[in-house]
């Protein structure tokens, strides 16, 4: 966790002194929700996010949201930004695309729920593109977005980790992308934070390892075998204590920037056990094929999903 984000935990002499910058940015935000015009897509449409900057474990929700969907037989796509990607094409994201293309998470969503996902710097483009090529599609869900507010959405699902709101100041001050508590449909959260009321998931890692040609092995094989664990994602250390706690052996860790491109792969000695998360593992793959990734799991309680079936079904 970087300084600044400790930072963020309580309301101290660092973010005493940024406080006034928040009171800036809460005016900015403010004032884009105001002039934006929200464009409607023909399709309901559900936005998976957080408000709290630095991630708070949404992508594990969208693929559940997603399998959930196609439990019940409700075709559906997403749409996404793309963040980090090169260039702002509205684009269909492939399976083989590099993720400098595509960004890391829109590929990781594509590979593993095989669904179509678009990306563009406009959801609302991405969206139409995505109906247009795929018209069988009946619900669209925006990988974050609850700030993205040209796109208008009929269900809200806003998801927490462990630091709820933190010290429940806005940037950068605070870790809050905009005022908490904020009206929304649904919310998720990692255990029961402070400040949050939620309904409380659970998270785990899953009990196996993939690599990228699809090999599978139980995660209690890597146990006893010194690894090198890579994570460059908002809160590394949580991922390595999942390792820890699954009973691995962590010969080093590397913490590394959230979206991180892996051009330096080559500084990891050829005979390493890699162990990767599935977000860093589309990019790391590509140079390192034999890294194991270990995805991450959730499971949401039955009472969230009946709640989410009657918001949407009154939409679809």
């Amino acid at each position: 966790m970087s300084a600044l984000q400790r930072a963020w935990l309580r309301r101290g002499a660092v973010a005493c002194l940024l406080y006034p910058l928040s009171l800036l940015y809460g005016a900015l935000v403010a004032l884009d929700r105001k002039r934006r015009r929200p464009e409607r897509l023909p399709v309901p449409v559900v936005v998976v996010g957080n408000v709290v900057a630095g991630g708070a474990g949404k992508t594990p929700v969208v693929l559940a949201v997603l399998d959930h969907l196609r439990q019940r037989g409700i075709p559906a796509g997403v749409v996404s930004r793309g963040y980090g990607r090169e260039g702002d094409a509205c684009i269909e994201v492939q399976p083989d695309d590099p993720a400098s293309r595509t960004g890391d998470e829109p590929l990781l969503l594509r590979r593993r729920s095989g669904v179509p996902v678009f990306v563009a710097p406009r959801r609302a483009d991405a969206g139409r593109a995505l109906l247009q090529s795929y018209p069988a599609t009946r619900v669209i869900v925006s990988d974050d977005g609850l700030q993205h507010h040209a796109l208008a959405r009929d269900v809200e699902v806003c998801v927490f980790d462990g630091r709820g709101v933190g010290n429940g100041w806005l940037l950068p001050a605070g870790p809050l992308r905009e005022p908490w508590p904020r009206r929304v449909d649904l919310v998720l959260a990692h255990g029961q934070p402070p400040g949050v009321d939620a309904t409380p998931m659970q998270r785990a890692l899953a009990p196996f390892a993939v690599r990228a040609d699809g090999t599978r092995k139980p995660l209690a094989e890597l146990r006893g075998v010194p690894a090198q664990a890579l994570a460059g994602i908002a809160n590394p250390e949580v991922f390595f204590g999942m390792l820890r706690d699954g009973g691995l052996t962590l010969a080093a860790t590397h913490a590394l920037p959230d979206h991180h491109d892996f051009a330096d792969a080559q500084r990891f000695a050829a005979d390493a056990t890699l162990v990767c998360t599935e977000k860093d593992a589309v990019k790391l793959w590509r140079v390192r094929p034999d890294a194991w990734a270990v995805p991450l799991q959730v499971e949401i309680p039955a009472a969230f999903w009946q709640a989410f079936d009657a918001l949407l079904d009154a939409r679809l």
